[in-house]
């Protein structure tokens, strides 16, 4: 982990961040889902996997924050709850998870993702993913 010796100045490189990231990149969001979903297991290091978490629940946070209708459809009502449980940092795999449990946790979030990109997709008149 790497320290800061200014936090003010760590908090105006958070902001700037988040102002600047705050587009839903329906491209780089597919991109990762399928990275994660083309893994095996019996060739991909646990560091390997621990690197895609990060960037693929960041994906699945920014669909979640979208209109995906839930309010309406019962079903993706049902995704963005699963979504939410997925990307609670209480769910997520730690360094006393077994490589198995971190494998199932990113096929799971990279499919749930991906089926929240094309309802977004679909509900806002874009190409599929």
């Amino acid at each position: 982990m790497m320290t800061v010796a200014s936090t003010g100045k760590a908090t105006e490189l958070a902001e700037d961040s988040e102002a600047e990231d705050s587009s839903l990149d329906m491209a780089v969001i597919s991109s990762r889902t399928e990275t994660v979903l083309n893994l095996r297991m019996d060739t991909t290091t646990r560091a390997a996997m621990d690197g895609h978490l990060p960037g693929l629940a960041k994906g699945l946070n920014r669909l979640l924050g979208e209109d995906l209708g839930a309010e309406v459809d019962s079903e993706v009502r049902e995704l963005v709850r699963r979504g939410t449980r997925l990307i609670d940092l209480t769910n997520r795999p730690t360094a006393e998870t077994p490589a198995f449990g971190t494998f199932l946790y990113l096929r799971d979030v990279a499919l749930v993702t991906r089926r929240l990109l094309w309802i977004y997709s679909e509900r806002n008149g874009l190409d599929a993913p």
